[in-house]
């Protein structure tokens, strides 16, 4: 008989297209009595062309997933029941946001609550009984003719500095503020009656008080780092200031024993941009009120910096106290990772939970606190719930529960990517990653893409990057890196740039290409660089300075600083990283402006921007694209309709497709 052999098919290169096959986790929540685990996972339908998430629970027991929502819809933030019978989660569907609740044991979910609003911080009382959570009503809400409601207004009366936000369009008139919900007759009650904006409430363990946060200086959009921490009967009644140092404040939480609030802030009101560390702090509720900086020795943020393509992680990460009140555990971001802390309640050296080359973008902690679930991704991962102990070194006994993307390891060939430390100017490590084309062949000579990340206050990460891959797959090795001036590595490599972008940071970057320039694998005539954002600003900084970048790639990027600060929606604050507005600091403004030093550019560059871009203004795209254009250089420009400043991230689907398209036949005409 003749000896059958199986046949092994072969593995291909990743494609922009497989933005459709990715499956990512966004949330993440572990049952009171840690036997469950409910999470959210975001994927793409191509016929739609939409992104719709859904409730998924896991049985530690059994190591069973099943999903627990269907359809096209969008739920998020699934949240415990007091007794663990039930999971309460927010959807959005047909342009409302609504409250549900489904059953631990799976079922028909059931509308609680409906409205045309923003919902935050959703949270069970005690009682099992009733909701809290913060609202903002949309100003649709308040218009009954649904004709009306469809069309554009009249006019916009503007009178505040702060009046839109990037991806959120014009803010609404509505101030947020602290409801309470009755389950069983979806009865609503307004909190707090104020006339300023109340965020981050939290309730007390005994559901007896609530904590939030509110700015109440006379220009709160202008001093919007003074931030106030108050208290209100959960019933009702007079909130009450607790004293706190001047500067923000984010994510209080009561401590189980109600002894004391922890939240996340600092005491620096006229920072940068992000540069002082914020940490975790705590004041005391018995006797005299004192607020503790716990993490004083620390340099390092008491939150999540690193940023990625699959799922929008980047921000303010949840701090959590232990059932016992000893400990808060806290997310951080050091050196290209992000990894799970606690630190004790006294205050004091940090103690690092889980470790190692990886981004935890979510975790969750409830019950007795043994089992801390997480999502925790990679370079080759986009990201998969595990477990581990809350313990020291918890990760040398984490299990890995699912495995959402068997399609980048079935089917994919991804490129191999290197970490590694190159040495600056100035003998300065920078931190870097290498991302090889799938079939490498070091005795080739390859073109290769330098990529900057945006911020400036971020950092790339031990995390999937799928643009990064993808380019790798077109035939390039890509190199991306954390120069100075950026996040991980404390208050000092933040500040670097403070007041003066285009100087390290820059010969950072001159020194990754130098690295690459070294690689016997590299074609030294054949370098391209692009970045967004802060990285499109540095990539116009770069071509106006030097010749030896081949093509480039701009993407919603900064030109010039003094339009910036009036076309942007959070422009004004940069008078606190430039120490100075446009017209007291002129000639700084100026002197770090890209649009400066156009006159010099060789470089063929194309332009990428959306139009709905409302941090990174599309007039500072236009201004580059006319002047280049005008000064004869080679240059073109590319709109996305609709789009808000982070399409890489999270645009619609085929604007994503068509991106990454667009930046590899540019870099494909010029360097290949």
């Amino acid at each position: 008989m003749a000896k059958q052999t199986r046949k092994v098919s072969k593995k291909r290169s990743i494609r922009a297209e497989d933005l459709f096959q990715l499956r990512i986790a966004t949330s993440v929540a572990i049952s009171p009595d840690e036997s469950k685990i409910a999470y959210t996972v975001e994927k793409i339908d191509p016929d739609e062309n939409k992104y719709f998430s859904h409730i998924h629970v896991l049985d530690r027991k059994t190591g069973e997933s099943s999903q627990f929502t269907h359809g096209h819809i969008a739920d998020g933030q699934p949240v415990w029941s007091p007794d663990g019978t039930q999971i309460a989660f927010l959807s959005t569907r047909k342009k409302k946001t609504g409250i549900y609740i489904i059953p631990a044991t799976g079922g028909a979910e059931r509308q609680i609550f409906e409205r045309e609003a923003s919902i935050s911080n959703l949270q069970w009382h005690p009682d099992g009984k009733q909701f809290v959570f913060g609202m903002q009503y949309h100003d649709s809400h308040f218009i009954t003719d649904e004709k009306e409601k469809k069309e554009q207004p009249v006019y916009r009366h503007i009178t505040r500095l702060f009046f839109r936000l990037d991806g959120s369009g014009f803010l609404h008139q509505d101030k947020w503020a602290v409801y309470a919900l009755t389950i069983e007759t979806a009865s609503l009650r307004k909190i707090s009656k104020s006339r300023y904006d109340l965020i981050y409430p939290t309730l007390s363990a005994d559901g007896k008080s609530i904590a939030y946060v509110s700015n109440r200086r006379r220009n709160p959009d202008k001093d919007n780092q003074y931030d106030d921490l108050f208290i209100i009967p959960f019933k009702g009644g007079k909130e009450k200031r607790i004293e706190t140092p001047e500067g923000p404040i984010a994510g209080p939480v009561f401590s189980p024993d109600g002894k004391s609030i922890a939240y996340l802030g600092h005491d620096n009101p006229k920072d940068g941009w992000g540069i002082t560390n914020t940490h975790i702090w705590k004041v005391n509720l018995v006797g005299k009120a004192h607020a503790t900086n716990l993490l004083k020795k620390f340099d390092r943020m008491a939150y999540d910096q690193s940023i990625t393509d699959t799922g929008d992680f980047f921000g303010l990460s949840p701090i959590t106290w232990s059932h016992d009140s000893k400990r808060i555990y806290f997310l951080s971001s050091d050196t290209g990772n992000t990894n799970l802390f606690y630190v004790p309640a006294r205050g004091g050296r940090p103690t690092r939970i889980y470790r190692g080359k990886c981004h935890i973008k979510q975790y969750s902690l409830n019950g007795n606190n043994k089992t801390v679930a997480m999502i925790r991704a990679d370079i080759n991962n986009p990201g998969d719930i595990i477990t581990c102990p809350a313990t020291y070194e918890g990760e040398k006994k984490a299990t890995t529960l699912t495995n959402l993307n068997r399609l980048l390891h079935s089917e994919i060939k991804l490129g191999k990517t290197r970490d590694l430390m190159f040495k600056s100017f100035d003998g300065t490590e920078v931190q870097g990653w290498l991302v090889y084309p799938p079939n490498f062949n070091p005795k080739k000579k390859y073109p290769s893409i330098l990529q900057i990340h945006g911020g400036p206050r971020a950092q790339y990460a031990h995390s999937f990057m799928h643009e990064m891959q993808y380019l790798a797959a077109k035939g390039y090795v890509v190199f991306y890196t954390n120069p100075r001036g950026g996040s991980g590595r404390g208050e000092t490599w933040a500040e670097a740039i403070k007041e003066g972008w285009g100087d390290l940071d820059y010969r950072d970057c001159m020194a990754a290409a130098d690295y690459l320039e070294q690689q016997k694998f590299i074609n030294k005539k054949k370098i391209g660089v692009t970045g967004g954002s802060y990285g499109g600003y540095m990539t116009n900084w770069m071509i106006g300075h030097t010749n030896r970048f081949k093509a480039a790639v701009t993407q919603r990027s900064v030109v010039d600083l003094k339009s910036f600060f009036g076309s942007s929606d959070i422009g004004w604050s940069l008078e606190r990283e430039f120490d100075g507005t446009p017209w007291d600091n002129a000639e700084n403004y100026k002197k770090c402006s890209p649009i400066t030093y156009f006159k010099k550019v060789t470089t063929p560059v194309l332009i990428i921007h959306s139009e709905q871009d409302l941090r990174c203004n599309i007039e500072q795209a236009e201004q580059m694209f006319a002047m280049l254009k005008y000064l004869g250089k080679k240059v073109e420009m590319v709109r996305f309709p609709e789009e808000p400043h982070g399409l890489s991230r999270h645009g619609r689907p085929d604007r994503r497709i068509a991106r990454l398209d667009w930046i590899s036949k540019w870099f494909d005409k010029y360097l290949k």
